[in-house]
């Protein structure tokens, strides 16, 4: 592959398949980095249609409707929710959770 099949490569990524930034990101680093110090081959300035970052924003709870939804949970899962909230813990990270890991003497 030349400079012109790499370019090509890289379009039709972000173009026809319409992968993230990232992705896209990723293999010119992949393919720069093969040639550079697999290769040992200059393949000059790629020169490709980049895409566009998500300009999405996530949905977010309010404390408000946080509050309401916790209120019909039962008490563990409640437990539960509240630190996954409260803390940005990851679900994984609760489930494992066990008293020890838990400092009740700090404020």
């Amino acid at each position: 592959m030349g400079e012109k099949e790499i370019e090509e490569f890289l379009t039709y990524q972000a173009v026809k398949l319409k992968v993230s930034p990232a992705t896209q990101n990723q293999a010119l680093n992949s393919i720069l980095y093969l040639y550079k110090y697999i290769l040992k081959r200059d393949i000059g300035e790629i020169q490709t249609l980049r895409p566009r970052g998500s300009k999405h924003l996530p949905t977010v709870l309010t404390p408000d409707e946080a509050s309401r939804i916790l209120v019909f949970l039962s008490d563990q899962i409640q437990l539960m929710a509240k630190l996954l909230y409260g803390s940005g813990l990851r679900v994984s990270e609760v489930l494992r959770l066990r008293v020890k890991d838990i400092d009740f003497g700090q404020s």
